[in-house]
């Protein structure tokens, strides 16, 4: 897939922001990347990594990987950056290759802010930069592999 954005991000044609928090045969998870805008931080992105364009196209062994890991990520989020709550997004419109956004809320959010895409309009909203993103991917992935699931 040539023309896929997340097909060439794990091939390493493109680079993102951050560093891998989590990959396994099925599942890459990394943080969103702004073309070198400020990042939001704790936003997440969970790729399928083979090319298939909706959650409907999963395998059942891809659905488990998938699963467990929004679930995995999502605790370390709450846990290592305390998040009070974690939305999932899935559209597929701009980019059609299965992905997941996980969005933190942090603490004192204000309402009118409670939705995934609000929160980039939140003046004081954690933002950050590719070295922030680094060190935020390093304790998410630090924590994954401390507190695996038996």
């Amino acid at each position: 897939m040539e023309e896929c954005f997340i097909c060439n991000k794990h091939t390493g044609n493109i680079q993102t922001s951050g560093v891998m928090i989590y990959e396994d045969k099925y599942v890459h998870v990394g943080h969103i990347d702004r073309n070198g805008a400020p990042n939001y931080l704790g936003h997440i992105m969970i790729d399928l990594k083979r090319h298939v364009p909706t959650l409907g196209d999963m395998t059942l062994e891809e659905a488990q990987a998938f699963g467990v890991i929004m679930a995995r990520v999502s605790k370390a989020i709450m846990e290592c950056e305390k998040a009070e709550h974690i939305y999932s997004l899935v559209s597929g419109n701009s980019v059609p290759h299965l992905h997941m956004h996980l969005v933190p809320r942090y603490p004192n959010t204000p309402q009118q802010y409670w939705e995934p895409n609000d929160v980039y309009d939140w003046e004081d909203a954690p933002m950050g930069d590719n070295s922030e993103v680094v060190k935020l991917c390093t304790r998410i992935r630090a924590y994954l592999e401390k507190n695996a699931y038996e």
